[in-house]
């Protein structure tokens, strides 16, 4: 594993990871409204969903490289503008949806788990991202599959503390997350960071 490149791609995680989008929404509607407990059902759930995910872009990428290593840098390259244009695109959000704050009755463990499960493994658009994000960070000197397995195992575990952050502090704080002004502010954040992200990478890839 290249060291630099390892602690750059920890760096982009930890960004992402704080940044909410559909499960860290979802983990807050059901800490909100039913309490941590479930908003850490929840986070289970989607650890579970996407680390599956993971793996199954991860075994379609060393098949791919394999393949096709010549376009490796084409692949990377295509990766980096990907990221440039979701962060214009969360640039121009208004914020996202308003969550859905209504008390209700308190949901089973079993179902806020399946539900998290069920948001993490059926987004199209997480499979496309790993897809670009991951080859971003990959050393082609070296083999990809130790590669992956570090960077998934890093990506789940950052994940998974974020989350459950959000959870426990969605239990306590209903009035931060539900505030038209700072959801807009985060998706100006998010965009800047990704458009950021991109950036960077193309240059290194000028660079080299």
């Amino acid at each position: 594993m290249n060291l630099h490149l390892f602690l750059a791609y920890c760096l982009a995680v930890a960004i992402l990871v704080l940044m909410p989008g559909p499960i860290v929404t979802l983990v807050v509607a059901n800490s909100l409204s039913h309490g941590s407990r479930s908003g850490l059902a929840t986070v289970a759930g989607a650890s579970i969903g996407n680390a599956i995910l993971l793996g199954a872009t991860a075994v379609g990428l060393v098949a791919f490289f394999a393949l096709l290593s010549e376009i490796f840098e084409v692949v990377r390259w295509a990766g980096a503008g990907y990221l440039i244009w979701l962060g214009v695109k969360a640039w121009r959000a208004h914020g996202g949806q308003d969550l859905a704050i209504v008390p209700g009755a308190r949901r089973s463990s079993r179902a806020v788990f399946l539900q998290g499960f069920l948001i993490a493994i059926t987004n199209p658009k997480a499979l496309v991202f790993y897809v670009a994000f991951l080859p971003q960070f990959i050393d082609s000197h070296l083999p990809a599959g130790p590669q992956l397995l570090v960077m998934i195992g890093t990506m789940i575990i950052m994940a998974l503390l974020s989350d459950s952050a959000y959870a426990l502090l969605a239990g306590r704080a209903r009035g931060w997350f539900t505030a038209p002004g700072r959801r807009r502010l985060q998706s100006r954040i998010t965009g800047t960071l990704l458009i950021g992200i991109g950036c960077g990478l193309l240059l290194a890839r000028r660079g080299n």
